[in-house]
């Protein structure tokens, strides 16, 4: 039997996670794109982008985001276990590279133009991942 949808007293649907009620994979491909335009030509975080072609890094980093806001696992399925910290342990994250990368982070998000009660807890993740993040 298929799967009904979740649908509110007017017979629209209610989004059953955040990565739906924020506008799904197109929501967080313009906060990853716009978040990489700013990292591309930042003098500090994009040398820690080994590939000449930030593309790959911003599908991957979308396609964990997505996973972690309830979207589709294709980040697990094809990478494994995000092991974050592991990942960007070769890379010396520093109170200024934290910064600047929240920097980036605060404008991609407030491209997204989310309300308030969307933007807060995206915005306390990004907060929290950053600070975790530190590694020297």
């Amino acid at each position: 039997m298929p799967e009904q949808p979740n649908l509110s007293l007017t017979n629209t649907p209610v989004p059953t996670s955040f990565y739906e009620a924020v506008g799904g994979s197109a929501t967080f491909e313009r906060l990853v794109s716009v978040f990489y335009e700013g990292v591309a030509t930042d003098p500090l975080l994009r040398p820690m982008y080994p590939e000449e072609d930030l593309g790959p890094a911003a599908r991957r980093f979308q396609l964990f985001l997505e996973q972690y806001w309830g979207g589709p696992h294709t980040y697990s399925d094809e990478r494994g276990h995000p092991r974050l910290r592991m990942r960007h342990a070769p890379f010396k994250v520093d109170a200024a590279a934290r910064d600047a990368w929240l920097k980036h982070m605060r404008t991609a998000i407030d491209s997204l133009d989310l309300p308030p009660e969307l933007e807060q807890p995206l915005w306390e993740y990004m907060e929290r991942a950053a600070h975790f993040m530190l590694n020297a």
